[in-house]
């Protein structure tokens, strides 16, 4: 008796680990970045974003504040996009997240994002296609991750600070939304 319950527990933690394998995607690692940004657009890391005009708070807390643009609609790289959100931790400009969606847009992003800061080519096992597509540029002061779900064709971009994003993990408390 206990040897078959051994023998389950076995099989069911096979099963398990199975599973959470086919689940996630592979691990990726980053392509060396060129061109690092230091910022997005105009904007240089740690930049105060209350003083820009073009800018309006769409979600303020204590030490996160989430900005906007106040008109026009989004786009990056001149491709339109569902939402682009600059994030200030502390008052310091620090991470830009990106929205998408379709797969003609995905493929569009993509190659600005090769052409810009890197082309995937450099890596090898990096998935080009798949359900779930990671890709990821790093450059001294500039992350840039990209995430592509293929099945429901959303796509989303963070391009963070690598000094000044992981602060985002100190203010954040576990009550968070």
């Amino acid at each position: 008796m206990i040897g078959r319950q051994q023998n389950r527990a076995g099989l069911y933690f096979l099963l398990l680990g199975l599973l959470l394998s086919v689940g996630h995607p592979l691990s990726v690692q980053a392509v060396p970045m060129v061109n690092d940004p230091n910022g997005f657009q105009d904007l240089t890391w740690g930049a105060t974003l209350t003083e820009r005009q073009e800018l309006e708070v769409a979600r303020a807390g204590p030490h996160v504040n989430e900005f906007q643009l106040r008109s026009g609609a989004p786009s990056y790289a001149g491709i339109p996009v569902e939402s682009v959100r600059l994030l200030a931790v502390d008052d310091q400009f620090a991470r830009v997240t990106i929205r998408y969606q379709g797969d003609d847009r995905h493929k569009q992003i993509l190659t600005y994002l090769e052409q810009q800061f890197g082309s995937l080519d450099r890596i090898p096992g990096q998935m080009l296609r798949g359900l779930n597509q990671q890709y990821t540029w790093r450059g001294i002061d500039t992350e840039i991750s990209l995430t592509y779900h293929a099945n429901t064709e959303r796509g989303f971009i963070f391009i963070d600070s690598r000094t000044l994003a992981p602060r985002f993990n100190d203010r954040i408390t576990d009550s968070a939304e």
